[in-house]
């Protein structure tokens, strides 16, 4: 096609080069997706993703091929399904959304433009004359393969481990304002040599295409980098928010519950002073009565830790207002190696999930919370059950939100994991007739050397 639109008579023959061989493309475009598909989460099981892996390919070839003498002006419209098409097989087989699959296509169709154009390049100033098939499948592979291996290792590094890039608008417009002005310039002297910047020979406009196209992919690549530094900003701040607010609720339970305890130590008073006045019998049961159940507070909350007694203080007086019924079996001296803001935000939002999913139960018999602090070998072990009735959705092992405002939810268990991981521990969800069962796991050695 190059040759045609150029319109080169036979002097310069030196100078011309031949157009790329359309399967060539093809191979480039669905390799170019494969940059992304690789670490990317499938939709579907691997014996039916490489079965979609195979049919792109045929598709992405017979497509090209069947569009390789279509007049010029019908180029263009070629090109955007082309890209189209790799969307497509991004997009099916990977578990993203539409806006990152168009956006790791558009990425994608600039480095296949890249990797065509260097290997025929590279191959026709070797050999003057079309080589033997041997030597172009050599060729493709290794230069392919080199250029891919480079741009896998690179794109891997940055793309989120969830494979959720979570594109705005406006992020993808300017990206796509990018690829659209390198394939422009790029591919400008197909078009017309009447500009001052299109090549003249054959091998001028594979250079400019070349280069230009290199130009293009480091700025997408910069793009890409700054996009997941945003999303990873973004949910850290909305993680440190969280882990905040558990603090500031902290801070204010512990100032009631110093009211609290202010209340009951004048209530054991007035019992002192009612008994020395009246002793009938069913006052002398009531008063009994009243001393039981402050007994029963201040040994319930009394765990050796004072972060953790806050913290169960205060969630426990909600639920006996809430009709939950809230058990506790703690040792908070096995958490003294861990930082105030930690214990407040791995309670906090464990019982503030449990507490949630118990208020949606109408029977307030079902209504069941319990916490374990133990310690098992050299492991500390903190688990969190409450009973549900509601069916639990998971997605690839892991608990989905269930509220309408999805983008504004679910940081509470990422700052569990946040937390957890700083102690080089693990978070784990299990469900068992009708229990929710969430269990921490912190190594004990590794936490105390470290504090």
């Amino acid at each position: 096609m190059l040759n045609r639109i150029l319109g080169r008579d036979d002097k310069m023959i030196d100078n011309l080069m031949p157009d790329i061989p359309r399967i060539y493309t093809a191979i480039a475009e669905w390799l170019a997706c494969m940059l992304f598909i690789l670490p990317l989460k499938k939709r579907f099981s691997r014996g039916r993703t490489i079965g979609i892996m195979v049919m792109a390919i045929v598709i992405q070839s017979a497509f090209l091929i069947a569009t390789g003498d279509l007049v010029i002006y019908l180029w263009i419209p070629c090109m955007i399904a082309a890209v189209i098409l790799m969307i497509a097989f991004i997009n099916i087989c990977c578990d993203i959304n539409v806006m990152d699959a168009a956006y790791f296509g558009m990425i994608a169709f600039v480095v296949a433009e890249f990797m065509a154009s260097l290997e025929w390049q590279i191959l026709c100033f070797f050999w003057k004359k079309v080589p033997s098939v041997w030597i172009q499948a050599i060729m493709l592979v290794v230069i392919y393969g080199a250029v891919a291996l480079i741009l896998l290792r690179l794109i891997h590094m940055h793309l989120p481990k969830d494979a959720k890039m979570d594109i705005s608008p406006k992020e993808y417009f300017s990206g796509l304002l990018i690829a659209v002005a390198v394939f422009a310039v790029s591919n400008m002297s197909y078009l017309t040599i009447n500009t001052p910047f299109s090549g003249r020979y054959s091998f001028e406009v594979g250079n400019i295409r070349t280069l230009v196209d290199l130009g293009g992919i480091a700025i997408l690549y910069a793009h890409l980098i700054q996009c997941c530094e945003l999303r990873v900003r973004k949910e850290l701040e909305a993680v440190q928010n969280v882990l905040q607010n558990q603090y500031v609720q902290y801070k204010q339970s512990r100032e009631s519950i110093e009211l609290i305890n202010y209340k009951y130590h004048d209530l054991k008073h007035q019992i002192a002073f009612l008994r020395s006045e009246n002793d009938p019998a069913k006052r002398e049961e009531f008063l009994n009565r009243m001393e039981d159940e402050i007994r029963q507070y201040e040994a319930q909350n009394k765990t050796g830790n004072q972060v953790l007694d806050t913290v169960l203080t205060t969630k426990s007086l909600y639920c006996a207002k809430h009709g939950i019924t809230f058990t506790c079996v703690a040792d908070g001296t096995l958490l003294d190696f861990m930082d105030v803001m930690d214990i407040c935000s791995i309670f906090g939002n464990a019982l503030d999930n449990a507490i949630e999913c118990e208020l949606k139960i109408p029977d307030k018999e079902k209504r069941l919370i319990h916490v374990t602090v133990s310690k098992q070998k050299n492991f500390l072990i903190l688990r969190f059950e409450n009973y549900y009735e509601e069916a639990l959705q998971y997605k690839e092992g892991k608990l989905v939100t269930t509220k309408k405002d999805k983008e504004y939810h679910g940081y509470g268990l990422k700052s569990i994991r946040y937390t957890v991981n700083k102690y080089d521990g693990a978070v784990s969800i299990d469900t068992n007739k009708n229990w929710f069962d969430l269990k921490v796991l912190i190594p004990m050695k590794q936490t105390s050397q470290q504090n």
